[in-house]
Order: C-alpha cells, then structure tokens, then sequence
C-alpha cells in the first residue's frame, strides 16, 4: 500500500519570496484534489447548483520528516491549507513548514476555489478565514471568487486609539456573553475600495471576573472582522464567523482518526498522497454513517469513528447452516437490520 501511495505523488512547486530571497515548496496535488471532489459529487455529499459556505484554514502538522521544515510553532513538519463545505473536505494543499501563512496564499484559493466551482457545480457564497488571510493580495483574489467574504482582522491593537474614540456602540448578546459592536468603513487596504469592519469589544477581566480599568476607564479587548457584507447586522455576522469553529474541528477529526498526527513517508509530496486519500476516507465515512445510523439507533450522522467500530464494527457474529440456509446470528443485544447487509 505505501509503494502504491508512493507513486501517486506529484512534483512540488517552488515560490522564491521577493522580499526574503528564500524559495518555499508548495505540493498541490492538482489530480487528488480532481479526485476527491469527483469522489463527492458522485456520492451526492454537496448538491450540483447549490450555494454553500466554505471555510478556508492551516493547520501544523509536526512530522520530524527528512524535508521538514523547522517551524515558528517551534518543531519540524509541514503546514497545509485545507478548505471544507460543512464538515466535508473539499481541498488542500501542502507547503514547508516555515512557510509564512499568507505567502501566495491568494494563488492556493484560486485553485481550490476554482476547483470546487468546476467540479461540483456550485456557487460559492460565503468564505470564511482567520486572521492568516488578511491582507491585500488575498482580499482580492478571494472578492472574485465568492459572493461575500468573511476575514478575521489581524493586528487591532494597532487601532486601539481609532477604536476608543468611537461612540455608537451597540450591545449584544453573543454566545451567552455580553459585548459592544459597532462597524466602521475600511478604506486603506486597497485603493478605491471600501470594506466594512466589524468591530467587536469585551471589557478585560482578572481572575475573579472583575473588570480591569487604567486612567482611560474600562480596558476593552477589540476584535474585528473584514467583510463586503453591507446588509447583515454586527451580530449576524460574529455569530455566523464564530460558527467556523466547527470546521476547524476537521483538524482533530483526522488528526485523530485518519492518522494525520502520524505521516508514514520520509517527503512532503508522498505525506500529501496519504493526507489526501484519508480526507477521501473521512468523506465516504461522512456518507457511509449517514445512511448506517438511519438503521442502527445508537449511531448518529456525527458519530466519530471511535463511535462507529464500536457499534457497528466490533460485533461478534458468526454465519451458521439452519433450515438449509445461511443465518448470520448477531451476539449482541443491540437491534440490527439485515437489509443493511444485503444493501
């Protein structure tokens, strides 16, 4: 199998930075990245024609591999870009570990993005990323391929004067804590265009939930989001970026169960086969687990598959010759069907 996988890799991409003089290997994986969204639209996971909401973020993954790359998260390894629809990987690429985040990030969303229209026939309608994706060039590039964009705003504490000097704030209620919004025009960022930026406080507090305060009064922790959306109101748009917490559990997902935490191969591009082929698996997991627990009742459509061995794969069964038939007798006192066997 890992002579099989081997020979799936294709050839990195080298960037050289213009700044820093230093070249950077991408893996893009053009024909997996083809596969897996085939793979999707033939099991009919993201509808053809829909509008849907994709989630773009990098994870870390330390691997003391021969071309691992020494981190700022301090250990060697790699550090791709994945994008997902829902709880549904829909690409990714694979990069040096020591590759700054937003480092021709704009050229790995075009491809993605450009993929995920092709392939699955759909409309992108809103993109969601942290603060990784906030700058000029991405900003861009994203605006053309989605309807509305979603960026976590890096660097407030720099606005923190601009911000003590607003006054219409409003207050709301957002995940059960309370806090002050307000939104501002943004037009330094790119020339002749205006973005909106949702700013977001919450008073600092100490270790027994007081308040902390200077000479100015209250001392506020400021978060802001970049967005095109002039129409949703501030507390639709936190709740709806807060939400993107669920795709980056993704990352724990195959860390954990598909064994991202644990690459097999010596080099980047042959790691990037096998992470590719286990986002496949969690995929036909996702569509497999949604049709098994419509049978067996202690399965859920978001069982991890911890849950899934458990109630469906570790069973003691045993095929047994009665009444001149085969009978497959089930030791357990769990309800099976057998139309799932027969299906």
């Amino acid at each position: 199998m890992g002579r099989g996988l081997k020979e799936l890799a294709e050839e990195n991409t080298v960037y050289k930075s213009e700044a820093s003089g230093k070249s950077y290997s991408f893996n893009t994986a053009e024909k997996l990245n083809t596969l897996l969204l085939r793979m999707i639209r033939r099991m009919g996971l993201i509808k053809v024609g829909s509008h849907v909401d994709l989630d773009f973020d990098h994870q870390f993954v330390p691997a003391n591999k021969f071309d691992a790359k020494y981190s700022y998260k301090q250990d060697f390894g790699y550090f791709p870009g994945w994008a997902s629809i829902g709880g549904i990987i829909v690409g990714g690429e694979n990069r040096d570990g020591n590759t700054n985040v937003r480092f021709h990030q704009e050229d790995t969303l075009r491809r993605i993005m450009d993929r995920v229209t092709s392939e699955l026939g759909v409309v992108i309608e809103r993109f969601r990323a942290d603060c990784g994706s906030f700058s000029k060039e991405i900003v861009q590039a994203v605006e053309q391929l989605c309807n509305t964009f979603y960026i976590r705003a890096a660097n407030c504490g720099n606005r923190c004067e601009e911000f003590r000097q607003l006054k219409e704030w409003k207050s709301i209620e957002v995940g059960y804590e309370k806090c002050d919004v307000t939104s501002i025009s943004m037009d330094s960022l790119i020339e002749e265009k205006s973005y909106r930026l949702v700013v977001q406080r919450s008073p600092l507090k100490d270790k027994d939930g007081k308040q902390q305060t200077d000479m100015f009064g209250v001392i506020y922790t400021y978060r802001c989001i970049l967005t095109n959306d002039w129409v949703s109101t501030e507390k639709d748009i936190i709740t709806f970026y807060n939400e993107r917490g669920a795709s980056e559990k993704n990352f724990d997902i195959q860390n954990n169960d598909f064994g991202w935490s644990h690459l097999p191969f010596s080099f980047m591009a042959e790691n990037m086969v096998f992470m590719m082929v286990t986002a496949m698996l969690k995929n036909f997991y996702i569509y497999l687990v949604r049709h098994i627990s419509e049978k067996v009742k202690p399965l859920k459509k978001t069982s991890r598959l911890k849950a899934f061995i458990l109630h469906f794969v570790s069973v003691p069964a045993k095929w047994v010759r009665t009444g001149r038939q085969n009978v497959l007798n089930l030791y357990t006192n769990k309800t099976y069907y057998s139309e799932i066997f027969l299906e």
